[in-house]
Order: C-alpha cells, then sequence, then structure tokens
C-alpha cells in the first residue's frame, strides 16, 4: 500500500515525537525535525494593500489576504496596529482568502503576520506592513472619560461623554467596542447607553473595595460612520476606598451606617414631610460642602409664608444636582428620630452631620427605603444607575443588549429643586 508525501511526513512526524518527546512537535516535509523552519510564502499570498514605497492603504476598505492558486492554504492570519490594537477578521473554510471583520484605523501602521501550509503539509509564513491614510473627513469624534482620578465609593460609574452625537446602533456598537473598562480584581460589567452623547459604566454588583479601576479608549483613528472617525481620548485610573453604605429608612426616622458590610453607626434622622417626601431608592454621593446656603424661594415657597425657610446648612453632603443632601439639621433635633418634618433631605444633629460628613466620600452609596416619596431617577439627577435592575442595565448597551430587555426608563429624567 503506498502513501502520499503529506501523508509520509505526517506519520514520520508521529513517531518522532513518540521518540524524542513532547519538546519535539513540528517537522518539514522530509520528516526531518532539522527542516521545520517555516519557508518564506511571499510567493503564495497576496493582500489588496499598497504595493509601492510610500503609498498607504485606505482605512475605509476592508484588508483581504489571499492564497494564490496552487499555492496552498491559509492557516492564520493576525493583523496589529502600531499600539496594539487587533483587526478581527474570518478565514474561509478552505484557506483561500482572509478579510477583515472590523474597521482598520487612519494614519496607522498595521503588521499582517500571515501562517500557511503547502500541499504537503509544511508550514509557511509571509509577514505584510503597511501604513493607512488620514481620513477624508476631518470630523472627531472624541470622548471625555469621567470622574476625574482619584479615590471614590463603591458606587462610583464609570461616565463616557462623546463630542458628536452617535444614533446608529451599528455605529453605536464600534464606540461601545473601544471603550475599555478594567478592573483589580476583575468584575462584571457593561456600558450602557444614557443618550445620544453619554454612557456610563457599572459592575453587576457594587465595585469591590480597594479595587483599581483603568479606563482607556481604542477609538483613535477608527472609522464610526460616514464622514466620522474616532479620536483621541485621555486614559483613567480610578482607586475604590472602603465599602460605605447607608441606609436611611423613612418609616424608622433612622439612618445605619455601614463599613465593609459592618454596622458602624446608628443615626436618629428626619426626612421629607408630606408633600416633599424624599426619593427611595439607591443615591451616590455627588460631593460634600461644608456651608451652603438653602432658601425655600428655591423650591417655589414663597418668603412669609409658613414653609418659607433661609438657613445656613453645615456639614451638607449632596446626593443629587436639584438640592437633596444629608446635612445638620439643628432647628429639627426634637422631631429626628419620631418624624419627618424636612422639605426632602435627610436631616440629623450637628455633631452626627459632622461625623457621616468626615466618614462619607464621594461614590459612597446612600440608599433611601419606606418613603412616600418618588423613585430616585437612574439619570439625569446624579447617579442611580444603581436602580436599575442588571437585565436592563445590560439592555442599554449596543453590544450585550438583549430583545427581552428594550425596555428602560427614559434618560432625560425630571429634576426637583433644592430642597431642605
Amino acid at each position: 500500500m503506498s502513501h502520499s508525501p503529506r501523508t509520509r511526513t505526517v506519520v514520520g512526524c508521529t513517531l518522532l515525537v513518540s521518540a524524542l518527546g513532547a519538546g519535539v512537535t513540528a517537522c518539514g516535509p522530509d520528516g526531518n525535525p532539522l527542516s521545520a523552519k517555516p519557508y518564506d510564502a511571499a510567493g503564495q499570498i497576496s493582500f489588496n494593500g499598497p504595493s509601492g514605497k510610500g503609498k498607504k492603504a485606505d482605512p475605509d476598505k476592508p484588508l483581504e489576504v489571499t492564497a494564490e492558486s496552487g499555492g496552498g492554504r491559509i492557516t492564520d492570519v493576525t493583523a496589529q496596529d502600531a499600539t496594539g490594537r487587533y483587526v478581527a477578521g474570518e478565514l474561509a473554510a478552505d484557506g483561500g482568502r482572509w478579510h477583515s471583520t472590523s474597521p482598520l484605523a487612519a494614519e496607522a501602521h498595521y503588521t499582517v503576520r500571515v501562517s500557511t501550509e503547502n500541499e504537503d503539509g509544511a508550514p509557511g509564513r509571509k509577514v505584510l506592513v503597511f501604513d493607512t491614510t488620514r481620513p477624508t473627513a476631518q470630523k472627531r469624534l472624541t470622548v471625555t472619560f469621567g470622574p476625574d482620578a482619584g479615590t471614590y465609593g463603591v458606587g462610583q460609574p464609570v461616565t463616557a461623554v462623546l463630542s458628536e452625537e452617535v444614533k446608529d446602533k451599528a455605529q453605536r456598537a464600534v464606540v461601545e467596542r473601544a471603550l475599555k473598562v478594567d478592573s483589580v480584581p476583575a468584575v462584571d460589567g457593561a456600558w450602557h447607553w444614557v443618550d445620544d452623547k453619554e454612557l456610563h459604566y457599572r459592575p453587576k454588583e457594587y465595585w469591590p473595595a480597594h479595587a483599581t479601576v483603568r479606563v482607556h479608549s481604542n477609538l483613535d483613528g477608527i472609522k464610526i460612520g460616514d464622514r466620522l472617525w474616532g479620536g483621541a481620548a485621555k486614559p483613567l485610573e480610578l482607586t475604590i476606598g472602603d465599602k460605605i453604605v447607608a441606609v436611611t429608612d423613612a418609616a424608622s426616622h433612622s439612618m445605619t451606617v455601614y463599613r465593609d458590610d459592618d454596622e458602624i453607626n446608628q443615626i436618629p434622622v428626619t426626612t421629607g414631610k408630606p408633600g416633599y417626601e424624599t426619593r427611595n431608592g439607591v443615591k451616590v454621593v455627588l460631593g460634600k460642602e461644608y456651608f451652603v446656603r438653602m432658601r425655600g424661594t428655591t423650591v417655589g415657597i414663597s418668603e412669609g409664608t409658613s414653609d418659607s425657610y433661609d438657613l445656613p446648612v453645615y456639614y451638607a453632603t449632596r446626593v443629587t444636582w436639584s438640592g437633596e443632601y444629608v446635612h445638620a439639621a439643628p432647628w429639627s433635633v426634637g422631631s429626628q428620630g419620631s418624624a419627618n418634618v424636612s422639605h426632602g433631605c435627610t436631616g440629623m444633629s450637628t455633631s452626627n452631620a459632622e461625623w457621616f460628613f468626615e466618614t462619607i466620600h464621594q461614590g459612597d452609596v446612600v440608599k433611601v427605603v419606606n418613603s412616600n416619596g418618588d423613585e430616585m431617577e437612574p439619570f439625569g439627577n446624579g447617579f442611580g444607575d444603581w436602580n436599575l435592575e442588571w437585565k436592563t442595565w445590560r439592555a442599554g448597551s449596543a453590544l450585550v443588549g438583549g430583545a427581552a430587555d428594550v425596555n428602560r426608563p427614559e434618560a432625560t429624567a425630571r429634576l426637583r429643586p433644592e430642597s431642605v
């Protein structure tokens, strides 16, 4: 019984590996491991890129690598630019053609490594190097990540604000795929499109305490849509502090503060009275202000009426942009722990407010339960991101959203004015 040359090569390799051990795993057409060095497949491979000195490829066109007739087949292709970004692609089942499935970047330098196999099973390789041209359009989409670099609480979302609107789902997928969030330890997280120009990223659960979060964009030079290309973005690094969660029970007029899931304090409080009830739900601390002047006119209360006020407020921890705070309220100490008498804020004694002010940090979590107020808006009045269920959050992603979760709350929230 006769064997083809390729069959003999395979049998010879198998016997040699068995005899010499797993360290020898390749051999050439003649069965000799010393001939395993891949041959230059330059004459067998062609591609649709530039072929002259100084010439550049059009990033609008997909990259194609083709095996010449009778020259064997392509077994693998990797295309990577000088910044380390890979180009996704598909290889035909017969190994005759590979083409890119993700866009090339403009003004980039690419190295393409092509692995081949001839009719005898011998490996070959070819390296292609080329540059891409500037985009024909000069309109660039830039990304600004937030918050500022620093240390934050476990509830802090990452934000990405775009310089241009992106409405098309396919274009959103290009943008979102390029926005990278890495954390140590790793988490299960996703981007959510708040509107056409803003995305938020959060994990399924709160960030792990003491995690490091790094954010960067691979969008620079990538085509997003007709006449729109990605621009540069400044990377961001955040450090997560202790897990601080404050839970206010409006029905029992009490706030319980936890550090790393251990109770560290319980504080008598007062929350919003009828008509000014405090919002239920999870809020993320936006900042702290030692002194704030609060006036009833900012919420539509006329001066001189029984509800009017103009008060100096100290140790004010902000949880909404419209003016909901946790703060010192020495005028209501008699009601703290027993009745809700505020105009929407959470009030406590000056000493307790000072302790809270020193303990809490931006990005920490303040949760209100058992209030008759509205639910905290997911977006637009602070960070209510955690009030969306995980499946609904994922539905707001252009990459991982599922058809069953397409409905989500409106991105534009109804704001309530400043209150005490």
